[in-house]
């Protein structure tokens, strides 16, 4: 008897248009012109009076399979916006760069101004050494008592010197900063070469991130023309 009741139920549509119509986990079939019940933990269909399926609805979830189900799409999500990023850094490659050549030359071009800063922070860096040995050499004189001066050691010789050793230790963070930021140059146009040899050969793999403190972009167009 419970057999036909479902059989029949499986047969009625409301007259009125559409309805919802589900099986639960026991193979019992639920319809009803507004959602059944029996249908709050298993995927429920919006049909039309001749059966057809006009929408598939999904079962309500638990709070644990909600926090799993948004951890998966966020993950999805995450993953879909790197590879349209990558895609983006593949196609800038490909329009930037018309053989490997132009990336040894982009990437000597971007260092230049580098190699500059350091070398004229190198020249500083002497004469401020050169200036600081003089003013200790002269503060060692007034120590001494061998100045004929009168009223001791000058104060600004000491305020020069705490200058001059802050400015030592400037220029020196400078320089070890700008040779880090070659080396991070150096690395990104390698890793880009390589990224654009792969996309010719028509064969890419998928990428390894390069993780720097500040990264390069993929592409410098002005610093190809400018060849």
């Amino acid at each position: 008897m419970k057999r036909l009741l479902v059989v029949i139920a499986a047969c009625w549509i409301p007259a009125a248009g559409a309805a919802y119509k589900c099986v639960d986990a026991k193979g019992i079939t639920h319809i009803g012109d507004t959602p059944p019940p029996g249908c709050a933990t298993v995927m429920m269909y919006e049909i039309t009076r001749t059966g057809k399926v006009i929408r598939e609805i999904e079962p309500t979830l638990t709070p644990e399979q909600a926090k799993v189900r948004a951890a998966e799409l966020e993950k999805k999500k995450a993953a879909d916006a790197l590879a349209a990023d990558q895609k983006r850094k593949d196609l800038a490659l490909l329009s930037t760069f018309s053989s490997e050549k132009e990336f040894d030359v982009a990437r000597d071009r971007n260092i230049e101004p580098l190699r500059g800063r350091i070398a004229n922070a190198d020249d500083r860096l002497k004469a401020v050494a050169k200036r600081q040995k003089e003013v200790e050499e002269e503060m060692e004189f007034y120590k001494a008592g061998k100045s004929k001066k009168s009223g001791g050691m000058p104060p600004n010789l000491t305020e020069e010197l705490k200058r001059l050793q802050a400015e030592k230790v400037t220029l020196a963070t400078s320089m070890t900063t700008h040779e880090k930021e070659i080396e991070q140059i150096k690395v990104k146009f390698d890793t880009d070469k390589k990224r654009w040899l792969e996309l010719k050969s028509g064969a890419p793999k998928a990428p390894v991130e390069v993780k720097t403190s500040a990264e390069a972009k993929p592409a410098d167009p002005k610093a190809v023309r400018k060849n």
